[in-house]
């Protein structure tokens, strides 16, 4: 029993290291690329938080006002009708009882017009979201989490690839959950291309 207790341990420490790390290393041209580009729009979330504990509209605003100002602060623009980069955040703040989930895998289901769209979100959306069917992302890892994390992608609008997928290996805390976020999404910019 002691050897598979310990087992488990070293197997859930190598999960935890595999999730570590802000980025996925962008290919070269791919960090060619988002320093190419100056403008981004969203793609709407469909992650909803189901926490009875954790405000859903909070805590997606508060994601969406971090990121917009690093993406102000590295230069873009926000341009919903032809943006360079679309921006799709996972959002994963439900409870996890296994403390490990399975991996962040990109797919994108809004297929139609007027779609609901969350009002954080609204603002910032790619007008013509609709349009994207399928997202791909040959140097994107799929990206182990633990409860209260964030991954980021940013999406080249024109092929539809995934250009640089993020995250952070820390664990968003609940007692300053806005300054938590903020702090959160602050390492991950600090490794963007």
């Amino acid at each position: 029993m002691k050897n598979l207790n310990s087992y488990f341990l070293i197997l859930l420490a190598t999960l935890t290291l595999a999730a570590c790390g802000s980025g996925s290393g962008p290919s070269k041209d791919n960090a060619k690329k988002l320093k190419a580009y100056d403008s981004y729009a969203y793609l709407p979330n469909k992650d909803t938080i189901k926490s009875r504990k954790l405000d859903n509209e909070e805590i997606q605003e508060n994601i969406i006002e971090t990121i917009n100002m690093h993406m102000q602060e590295e230069g873009y623009v926000l341009d919903i009708g032809q943006p360079d980069v679309l921006i799709y955040v996972h959002s994963m703040f439900d409870e996890d009882i296994a403390g490990i989930s399975n991996p962040v895998y990109t797919s994108y289901s809004y297929y139609r017009p007027g779609h609901f769209i969350g009002s954080y979100y609204e603002p910032y959306t790619y007008e013509n979201y609709y349009t994207i069917q399928r997202i791909t992302g040959s140097d994107a890892k799929q990206i182990p989490y633990v409860e209260r994390s964030i991954v980021i992608d940013f999406i080249d609008r024109r092929t539809n690839e995934i250009l640089w997928r993020a995250t952070s290996p820390e664990e968003i805390g609940t007692r300053r959950m806005e300054s938590d976020i903020q702090e959160y999404i602050d390492e991950i910019f600090k490794d963007f291309p």
